[in-house]
């Protein structure tokens, strides 16, 4: 695959048909890429790929990567590196390939194996809570995306995310721990704080808890962003 290639319609075949695959997926399906399949096993996983991809074929791994010129690795984290492995032991991967993968703690040595069979590695985490469905591809355009990759193939990686709607941002293999941190520190503190709040309005037999706590939440996050040690506005 030349460099021309690259920079046209590529390919593109999905590996896992969770909540991030199949919205990346439409994402570059609308940037005028071609998704020549999506591996899903369950029903609620076929089902989702129907309602993302329709029309794209539902292939078993191994028929997915060898028709794709971009494999997107969207598998849980524990589930990765031995997917890879695999794939290389079968012979799998082709030279010139692009393998990308979501995961958010690793960079691209866990695509070791592909990228020895000739393949180029790309690493690329939406910081985004899917939901898995077509509101992703609305809120993607406000994302960033963490970007690893080698320095010569890091241009493609910052491609795909800005074709995918969202905007790149560059972390080194060795912090991907600490954004991967960073990461689950601001989803998992966001969703008990918020869900707490809930229940108490709940409790107090307050309706539509909800649609009460949501401006209080935005208000209070773009606070804090804005001014990250500075907590006047809400504890007076």
């Amino acid at each position: 695959m030349n460099n021309s290639q690259r920079a046209g319609r590529l390919g593109v075949g999905i590996i896992g048909a969770g909540k991030v695959g199949p919205v990346l997926g439409a994402a570059l399906a609308g940037a005028g890429h071609a998704i020549v399949g999506i591996s899903a096993l369950s029903p609620e996983s076929r089902d989702r790929a129907e309602v993302m991809l329709p029309g794209a074929p539902i292939l078993d791994v191994p028929t997915v990567v060898e028709r794709s010129e971009l494999v997107i690795l969207a598998v849980p984290d524990s589930e990765l590196a031995d997917l890879v492995a695999g794939l290389a032991a079968t012979g799998a991967w082709q030279p010139g390939q692009l393998v990308m993968h979501t995961a958010p703690g690793v960079g691209i040595s866990v695509l070791t194996p592909a990228l020895q069979a000739g393949a180029i590695p790309l690493a690329v985490h939406p910081a985004l809570a899917f939901t898995g469905t077509s509101v992703d591809l609305i809120r993607l355009r406000e994302a960033f995306c963490a970007v690893t990759a080698p320095a010569p193939v890091l241009p493609i990686g910052q491609a795909l995310v800005v074709e995918m709607g969202a905007e790149p941002v560059v972390v080194a293999e060795a912090d991907r721990a600490a954004y991967a941190e960073a990461i689950a520190t601001a989803t998992s503190f966001s969703t008990a704080i918020v869900s707490q709040a809930m229940r108490l309005l709940d409790d107090i037999g307050v309706d539509s808890a909800g649609a009460v706590l949501a401006p209080l939440v935005r208000s209070a996050v773009e606070n804090a962003l804005a001014h990250p040690t500075d907590d006047r506005e809400i504890h007076p």
